[in-house]
């Protein structure tokens, strides 16, 4: 069974000064190189929705989904230029209560305020082509939610995202990847097809769609480092 490569991006751009996990920000030239890349080798960039058929065994191709995580602005404003000009497409998995804010989650322990994509960004996102992912509402640890929180912040969030865009929202990330059972059934009782963890591999059919691995992409990969982690077992090692 072939391998998927679903990557894994939180922010495109010079990280800021004071910033800790610098190694979340891949910078702008770094991310065209890797799409560059992608296509250069006869890739297929993909949502994860587009995704689905392979990681089902409906379809075979040589195809990577490319993910990104929380919503930030510079995913509008670096990764989608550079997206558009190979032909690619993205899920964007937006936590749907912070719309236009920030990271708050984070943002102490990471020391920089991280600005999130307002409701129309998120729209401009979805009207270039690309998919509206959930991350929950508020990005909270769901394995420490009540049942009827976790209601509101899996289900919710997709009733949020699908008024504001006016399309199905079908897959979802657990925010810092923290999950367990009842977190994971939550999810497919949500109606969501497939979530994303943190968990580190290359995805492939067969897999649980509700467990889904991720080739996480750091600022300090190398070009020779992001080929290794695509084409060999380098990453599906880390898992």
């Amino acid at each position: 069974m072939k391998n998927i490569p679903i990557l894994m991006y939180h922010n495109i751009g010079e990280p800021p000064e004071g910033a800790r996990l610098r190694g979340l920000y891949v910078r702008t030239g770094a991310f065209g190189w890797q799409m560059w890349l992608l296509k250069l080798l006869g890739y297929k960039g993909l949502s994860m929705s587009e995704a689905m058929p392979y990681l089902c065994g409906e379809k075979s191709g040589k195809v990577v989904a490319i993910t990104f995580d929380d919503g930030y602005l510079d995913t509008l404003e670096q990764a989608l230029p550079i997206l558009n000009t190979f032909g690619f497409h993205a899920t964007c998995y937006f936590v749907s209560g912070r719309g236009g804010q920030y990271n708050d989650w984070d943002a102490a322990t990471l020391k920089v305020e991280k600005k999130l994509m307002t409701d129309a960004q998120i729209k401009s996102w979805h009207a270039a082509g690309m998919e509206v992912g959930a991350h929950s509402r508020t990005h909270p640890r769901l394995s420490k939610c009540t049942d009827e929180e976790l209601q509101t912040e899996l289900a919710g969030s997709k009733a949020d995202l699908e008024a504001l865009t006016g399309a199905p929202v079908t897959q979802f990330c657990y925010p810092y990847g923290d999950l367990d059972e009842r977190v994971a059934n939550a999810a497919r009782s949500a109606g969501y097809s497939a979530a994303t963890t943190v968990n580190r591999g290359r995805a492939k059919p067969g897999d649980d769609l509700m467990l889904l691995r991720r080739v996480l992409i750091s600022g300090s990969n190398m070009l020779y480092l992001f080929m290794l982690k695509l084409l060999t077992k380098y990453e599906d090692k880390r898992g």
